[in-house]
């Protein structure tokens, strides 16, 4: 078999210990198994870029972050416009599987990255795709990987702002990625004991916000931390259209500036913020990210083996099991509005500020 390997989209914990288990099980299964390492995500198909990556590749890479075959964003929709050159993008991706003789292309990444692999799947390339994103938001998986050793960088981050929040009695905004969902933003709040918790499926009241922060004033707690999703939105712009909305952003840097400006006027206390950024995608995963893409990994192997391609590998409960990328492809997993977890921050006293 001849095998392309694609990552794609942002960077994540994982992404080698997934490409790990692919490539140690299909070698198992068939020695002779030869990979490619498709250079820089979907520009390298694109571009004819790519390594024949060596079984040794593959040894000591549990651990690593990042990805060593690299990565880019090629969104979506701009896949049907003329690339470098005038190219057409997915006639060049259709002739360099067919020129490089693969049998499949193993391709990891988040939602604009599952479209792709749906498109060329729907073109008749041979597919298996694995759910990668730290902001877990792939529909039809409950997890994917990269996602909890993200949110405990956000955690460190968040307890980290602690020691100097109460030390000078002050208001943090922490900065969490996430621009359309919040579960990044729920977990890490969570687990970072958050006094507020603000994340886009929750349009906030800013009023509200600040009505938590003064009651903890009351109670003689000095300090607050707000877990603030890049995506957040007050009730207020929830209701303006998307052009809208996006004149009117562009006096802040992001959502925490105006979060901060706004409760400076409202709260006695400084409010000061903290943006972990692209810490939060980088270092090594953490134990349950490495087995979680390992039996990923197998999991995508098996499909290869069995010919069962146009798949998405993914996880329900702790099985892990594979869905045809047609359901998938396109649809955001958002946090429910009834989600446990979001009822029980609620119950310690967390402010979602609705």
């Amino acid at each position: 078999m001849k095998i392309g390997f694609i990552t794609s989209g942002g960077d994540c914990q994982s992404l080698n210990a997934a490409m790990r288990g692919v490539a140690k099980t299909l070698y198992r299964y068939d020695s002779k198994t030869e990979i490619l390492g498709i250079t820089d995500g979907y520009r390298g198909l694109i571009y004819g870029e790519a390594q024949k990556m060596k079984q040794s590749d593959f040894s000591g890479i549990l651990t690593q972050g990042g990805t060593i075959i690299g990565t880019s964003r090629q969104p979506f929709k701009e896949m049907g416009l003329p690339g470098e050159n005038g190219i057409d993008k997915v006639k060049a991706m259709k002739e360099n599987y067919k020129k490089w003789g693969l049998d499949c292309l193993v391709i990891l990444g988040g939602n604009g990255t599952q479209k792709t692999a749906n498109l060329l799947s729907g073109e008749g390339l041979n597919v298996v795709s694995l759910p990668k994103t730290i902001d877990n938001d792939l529909w039809g998986t409950d997890m994917t990987f990269g996602f909890h050793s993200a949110v405990g960088v956000a955690t460190e981050a968040i307890d980290n702002i602690h020691s100097t929040a109460t030390s000078h009695g002050r208001v943090f905004i922490v900065e969490i990625m996430g621009h359309k969902t919040g579960w990044m933003t729920l977990y890490a709040g969570v687990s970072g004991g958050a006094d507020v918790i603000l994340i886009p499926e929750i349009p906030y009241d800013i009023n509200k916000v600040a009505k938590a922060i003064k009651e903890r004033n009351k109670a003689g707690k000095r300090f607050s931390i707000i877990a603030v999703a890049e995506g957040a939105i007050s009730k207020e712009d929830a209701q303006l259209k998307k052009k809208e909305l996006k004149k009117k952003r562009e006096k802040y840097p992001s959502v925490s500036y105006e979060i901060a400006d706004k409760l400076s006027q409202l709260v006695e206390r400084e409010v000061r913020i903290a943006i972990p950024g692209h810490t939060q995608r980088g270092g090594a995963p953490n134990y349950y990210d490495r087995i979680l893409a390992t039996r990923f990994g197998v999991k995508a192997a098996e499909l290869i083996i069995n010919k069962d391609y146009g798949k998405l590998v993914t996880l329900n409960g702790d099985k892990i099991d594979a869905v045809p990328l047609c359901d998938i492809a396109g649809k955001l997993k958002t946090i429910p509005a009834d989600y446990e977890m979001i009822s029980q921050a609620k119950e310690i006293g967390v402010c979602f500020g609705d």
